[in-house]
């Protein structure tokens, strides 16, 4: 675990920008073309709910935009398409330092088919998502006599007219005020810092493209409309360098909030760990002294507490297969996340490299399946299993196969609705082939486990399972669980928040410290929490604590699941069936993914308590 020291030095500066090799900056000369690209179309981030969950290829022949002579797909590799993005070259022309006035861009001819989807992508709020050398095109926000950006992509059209009246028809954005930030490395030697875009509405005069047009463009739904698109560049100087031009796409959220949020969940933290710690020292530290005083001279040694459950609690559980399967996919998510966390705070993960996160979740799933075969055959081998080719084979493929068949789901919707977050099928196959590789690190981690045989307990296991008395109900399994997962989440919820908005928003999100703090102290809460109950649970004379301990540790993911559904009731206004669907489905996926890597945490916080306090008795 890395140092409070280390940790805090390293989210000092969350929104800095930080290049991988590779991604050097390039230069240009005035008057050398700079390259413009187009992305998927999505929501836009800025708005108070979001109205869809579907993006949009840009050249989708429902939308009728202008297309380049030619349309090139930018390289993509498995990470890119897993992360929704679509980029192709646009028709849009810029030159460094050349600045255009009203400059035609095509003709396009929107049937009434069309004009009825383009109004309902506007009434959505879409945003056109451009590219300017690897730099997102912003919104261009005008405060009085100043400009700031707000949101990645400029609107698709507006349903407020210019005096602020509610429009009847949307009306399309079809000219485009681009305006261009360059930063002046040398002589002839200028690179681009900024790109924004203030899209207005205006409609055709005389049959010839104006933009000094005062009425809007409108879409008929009755008739073929004949639409103009335009578009104007202005070039001005920046003194942003290079390596910070993303602070501007970055710098949308107060960091005050996440460390009032932070600084609440570490106190939290720390009153849990000093109950825990003074139930340690003084409790279970009197109990043992207490047990260990005892005269085993006499006839009679009466056991009392948690000492009366000693020759149960090492008892193999319930399916011990499915806890041991469950138990290796959760040590394989934690250490996926503790990977990703620490790529993430070295720069190796930021929006500047697309496709970063969903590169490192691929090769750290490879690679680090070999914990997931170690933990879970050294697991089933205390049960007292055999780690042999069933249970390796079901160790690699049960939880996978879950989760593929829910997001093979997903993606079969998205394909019904021509989304171009649809995964293609070239991608599927290639993650298969990852998948099916990732199956040999996970049978070497079980050979090994295999080898290395099972934990021997310090406490013999009775040959007859002693009767469980009646518990109250805040300490059976489900309330208990509940009432437990209420610590974590509290802990991890505004963090949260920011991460939907994110992913259900199209908001970037940076604050890599912030999350590593976060999960850190997640983690803490849900184990302590856990040996908390676990110890409540012994000394009710209930000795089933394997599984109790993998549902209290988990239980963070039910309330995770209800603060989805709240933020699917505030903040999501999905008009169609299939966004509601994929919603559901997409927080399902979040939702096990927390259970299963938190409900190992609790297990193997439990599993060790258990075997320290068992260990320091004396048993006859």
């Amino acid at each position: 675990m890395r140092t409070a020291l280390l940790l805090s030095a390293l989210v000092l500066a969350p929104a800095s920008a930080w290049y991988l090799p590779g991604s050097s900056p390039r230069s240009y000369a005035r008057g050398e073309d700079v390259p413009v690209q187009v992305n998927v179309l999505q929501p836009m981030a800025d708005t108070a709910t979001v109205r869809g969950l579907v993006s949009y290829d840009y050249y989708d022949e429902r939308f009728a935009f202008c297309r380049p002579g030619k349309i090139e797909a930018a390289s993509a590799d498995l990470a890119t398409m897993l992360s929704g993005d679509r980029i192709y070259n646009s028709a849009v022309k810029l030159q460094m330092l050349e600045n255009k006035t009203c400059t035609p861009l095509c003709m396009a001819q929107v049937s009434p088919k069309q004009a009825e989807f383009v109004n309902a992508r506007i009434n959505g709020r879409y945003a056109i998502n451009w590219l300017v050398d690897q730099l997102p095109v912003a919104n261009r926000d005008v405060v009085g006599n100043s400009t700031r950006v707000t949101t990645i992509g400029f609107p698709l059209g507006s349903t407020i007219s210019a005096t602020g009246h509610k429009l009847t028809t949307p009306a399309l954005n079809n000219h485009y005020e681009i305006h261009m930030q360059y930063h002046e490395r040398g002589p002839n030697e200028f690179r681009v810092v900024g790109a924004n875009v203030l899209p207005v509405s205006l409609a055709r005069e005389k049959g010839e493209p104006s933009c000094t047009a005062s009425e809007a463009m409108f879409l008929s739904p009755e008739q073929t409309t004949e639409v103009a698109y335009t578009y104007s560049v202005v070039w001005t100087p920046s003194d942003t360098p290079w390596a910070t031009r993303w602070d501007a796409y970055l710098n949308v959220v107060d960091p005050k909030i996440h460390w009032y949020a932070l600084m609440n969940s570490i106190a939290v933290v720390a009153l849990l760990c000093v109950m825990v710690a003074v139930i340690m020292a003084r409790t279970v530290k009197h109990d043992i002294n207490r047990y260990n005083a005892i005269d085993l001279t006499e006839d009679i040694q009466e056991d009392y507490g948690w000492k009366l459950v000693h020759g149960e609690v090492f008892r193999a559980p319930p399916s011990p297969m499915a806890l041991s399967i469950l138990a290796g996919s959760g040590a394989h998510l934690l250490s996926m996340a503790a990977v990703t966390l620490v790529c993430a705070l070295f720069g190796f993960v930021n929006p500047s490299f697309r496709g970063s996160l969903g590169l490192v979740i691929v090769l750290s799933w490879v690679f680090l399946s070999f914990v997931s075969g170690y933990i879970s055959g050294r697991t089933y081998a205390t049960f007292g299993g055999k780690v042999k080719g069933p249970f390796m084979w079901l160790n690699g493929t049960v939880f996978p196969g879950v989760i593929a068949c829910i997001v093979l789901l997903l993606n079969t919707i998205l394909i019904a609705n021509r989304s171009a977050a649809a995964v293609p099928f070239s991608a599927l196959l290639g993650l298969g082939l990852w998948y099916g590789a990732s199956l040999i690190p996970c049978f070497i981690g079980s050979v090994f486990a295999e080898r290395s045989g099972s934990v021997e307990p310090p406490v013999r296991a009775n040959r007859i399972p002693r009767q469980i008395p009646p518990t109250r109900w805040y300490l059976r399994a489900w309330p208990s669980a509940l009432i437990a997962g209420i610590m974590p989440f509290g802990a991890a919820w505004l963090e949260l928040f920011f991460i939907m908005n994110s992913l259900f928003g199209n908001r970037v999100y940076y604050a890599f410290g912030f999350l590593t703090l976060t999960f850190t102290v997640t983690v803490i809460t849900t184990a302590t929490v856990s040996i908390l109950f676990c110890y409540f649970h012994l000394c009710a004379e209930d000795y089933r604590w394997h599984w109790r301990a993998f549902l209290t540790g988990g239980a963070s993911a039910f309330w995770l699941f209800a603060y989805g559904m709240f933020f699917w009731l505030t903040r999501l206004s999905l008009p169609s069936l299939s966004s509601n669907i994929l919603f559901i489905g997409y927080l399902i996926v979040f939702s096990l993914l927390d259970f299963v890597l938190f409900g190992f945490v609790g297990f193997a916080a439990c599993y060790v308590y258990i075997r320290y306090i068992y260990s320091h008795i004396r048993v006859d």
